[in-house]
C-alpha cells in the first residue's frame, strides 16, 4: 500500500500538542510539524529543553509555538485541566496530540523490579497519556478533524523479558489508544498508534549498549510517518497500529527490536 505524504502546508491551521517535546522523537516531531505550517504546542518537564525547542522553531520562520512546562511524572486531572483551559484561551483549538514523552529508567527482572520505579513508569507512560487526552477531549472533538498520536515500542505487542513497567505501561498505551479509537470512531477524531521502531535516541542508546548505531535512522528520518498521520492524509490509518519506517525512503532500515 503506498503512503501518501501531505504537501508542505498539509498542517497549515491545525494546532498541535507534542508531549517529550525537548529532545529525541519529540523535538524531530515538534520541529517537522512547524515547518508544515502547524502552530505547535511544547510540553516538556526541562524548561532549558523547551527553550531550546522553541527557539528552533522560531529560527525557521514557522508559527510561533507555545511552551508548556508540565512533568507528567506527577500532574493530577487538575493540572490537565489547567493546561486544556489555556489552550482554549491562547489557542482556541486543536488538531492534533502526540503522546512522545515517556520514561525507562532500568530493565530489570520483575522480581526485583523496585515499586517506585513501577509507579513512575506507569504514570508518565500510561496514566498520563490517558488523562491528557481526556482532558483535551472537547478541543479535539470540536475540530473538524484531528488526529491523536501514540508512540508505541516493540515491546508492546510482543512481551519480552525484563522490560518491566515500561513494557508493560507501553502495551498498556497500545489499548488505550485502540480503545478510544473505537470510542470515538463516529468523531472526527483519528487515533493512530505508531511504533517508531529502532531509531538513534538516547533512551535506545541506554536500553541497546553496543548496537549498530549507524544502521538506524534519526528521528528527522522517521518523521515522514508522524507529519503523515497528523495530516489529513492519516484517514486511511485511523484506528491502526502502523510503522514509522514504511514511509521512509529505503525501507532497509528496519531492524529486528
Amino acid at each position: 500500500m503506498a503512503h501518501p505524504m501531505p504537501p508542505a502546508d498539509g498542517l497549515t491551521g491545525r494546532a498541535v500538542l507534542v508531549t517529550g517535546a525537548g529532545q529525541g522523537l519529540g523535538y524531530a516531531a515538534a520541529l517537522a510539524y512547524a515547518r508544515h505550517g502547524a502552530e505547535v504546542i511544547l510540553l516538556d518537564r526541562q524548561v532549558a529543553a523547551l527553550e531550546a525547542v522553541y527557539d528552533a522553531i522560531v529560527a525557521t520562520g514557522a508559527p510561533t509555538p507555545i511552551a508548556h512546562p508540565l512533568d507528567l511524572a506527577v500532574a493530577t486531572p487538575a493540572d490537565y485541566a489547567a493546561l486544556a483551559a489555556a489552550l482554549t484561551d491562547q489557542v482556541g483549538h486543536l488538531e492534533g496530540l502526540l503522546h512522545n514523552a515517556a520514561v525507562l529508567e532500568m530493565l530489570t527482572p520483575l522480581a526485583f523490579h523496585p515499586y517506585d520505579t513501577w509507579t513512575h513508569t506507569l504514570q508518565v507512560n500510561l496514566t498520563a497519556p490517558f488523562l491528557l487526552t481526556q482532558a483535551c477531549l472537547p478541543l479535539l472533538t470540536a475540530a473538524a478533524d484531528a488526529a491523536v498520536l501514540f508512540t508505541s515500542d516493540a515491546c508492546a505487542p510482543r512481551p519480552k523479558g525484563y522490560w518491566g513497567a515500561y513494557g508493560v505501561a507501553k502495551a498498556g498505551a497500545d489499548n488505550l489508544a485502540l480503545m478510544w479509537a473505537a470510542e470515538l470512531s463516529n468523531t472526527p477524531v483519528r487515533v493512530h498508534v505508531l511504533d517508531p521502531g529502532p531509531a538513534r535516541t538516547e533512551m535506545r542508546l541506554r536500553t541497546h549498549p553496543g548496537a549498530p548505531i549507524a544502521s538506524w535512522p534519526t528521528p528527522e528520518a522517521l518523521m515522514p510517518a508522524y507529519v503523515a498521520l497528523m495530516a489529513a492524509t492519516g484517514h486511511p490509518y485511523r484506528g491502526q497500529r502502523v510503522q514509522a519506517w514504511e514511509w521512509m525512503e529505503g525501507a532497509g532500515h528496519r531492524q529486528a527490536s
